[in-house]
Parts: structure tokens; C-alpha cells; sequence
């Protein structure tokens, strides 16, 4: 079904079935998703090793790997000119695999007895504030630009060279 909203804009609504579909095919996928990352972390775990990395790496290349596709789709968006998009592609990428990601992880943890560790270090949680932050400055305009994402992208530069060289 689809909705008009006086504008030349459609907004397609699913229905019940639909919407329930969806959602198995969503876990199901999110369960695919962990159980080949779990596959590809012993890989990547030795990539890292063999680099003299610490091991906290994998986990920043798993979420790398993980949120590629979403982060291809927002960089495109960005060069349309599409900035707003490309926030909300950004945004919704990052909270859906926050969301979806721990308690998948965490279940997957607890079947195999694997141990879990969630916390963050005090330059961990400095950046993410900053980070929060910066968000919040680019969302309380309702608009955002390129600055604000340029600054984003060097704090995620400086989490990860924090993480590369501790």
C-alpha cells in the first residue's frame, strides 16, 4: 500500500504480514551476519597478531566489515549532495547494529561460554563523547554539513589509531 502525502513523495506501508516477514528475515540475517563474523575473526585475529596489533583491532574491522554496506550507501549520498541522507544512512546503520548486534552477540556468547566484555577504557569513553557531542551540535540544527562530519571522521581516525597504538 502505498500513501500519498500531498507531495510527490510515496511512502510505502506494509502490511501485517509483511511487517512480520520482515522481521524474521532481519534476524535471520543479523544471525548470518554474527555467525560469519565469528567465522572471519579467527582469520582476522591472526592478520592482526602477525601485524603486532593489539587484539581490540578485531573487533574494529569486524564492525568495519559489518557496517560496510551502510557506510558504501552514506558516502554515496554524501556525494550526491545528499548530506541529510547520508546522516540518516549513518545514524540508522550504526543504531540498528548497536541495537541488534549485542543482544545477538551476547546470546551467542552465552551458548558457546564465551566471555563478553562491554566496557570502555577512559580515552574510549572521551571519544565517544565527543562524538555524542558532536552529533548533538549537527542535529540540533535540523541540517547538517560537511564540517561536522569531517570532525566525526577524524574522531573516529584518532579511536582507531588509540586503538592501533594504545
Amino acid at each position: 500500500m502505498y500513501l500519498h502525502d500531498g507531495n510527490a513523495e510515496e511512502h510505502f506501508i506494509p502490511n501485517k504480514t509483511q511487517a512480520i516477514v520482515s522481521f524474521f528475515l532481519l534476524v535471520v540475517c543479523l544471525i548470518i551476519v554474527v555467525l560469519m563474523a565469528k567465522g572471519l575473526s579467527k582469520t582476522i585475529e591472526d592478520m592482526v597478531q602477525s601485524m603486532g596489533a593489539p587484539k581490540s583491532l578485531v573487533g574494529v574491522i569486524i564492525a568495519g566489515v559489518v557496517l560496510l554496506p551502510e557506510g558504501l550507501a552514506a558516502i554515496r549520498a554524501a556525494r550526491n549532495n545528499q548530506f541529510q541522507s547520508s546522516l540518516n544512512l549513518a545514524l540508522g546503520s550504526a543504531l540498528a547494529s548497536i541495537g541488534l548486534s549485542i543482544p545477538a552477540i551476547s546470546a551467542v556468547s552465552i551458548m558457546y561460554d564465551i566471555p563478553l566484555v562491554l566496557g570502555l577504557d577512559k580515552k574510549d569513553i572521551i571519544l565517544l563523547t565527543l562524538s555524542v557531542f558532536i552529533v548533538m551540535l549537527s542535529l540540533s540544527r535540523g541540517k547538517t554539513n560537511v564540517l561536522y562530519g569531517t570532525v566525526l571522521l577524524v574522531n573516529l581516525a584518532a579511536y582507531i589509531f588509540t586503538v592501533i597504538v594504545p
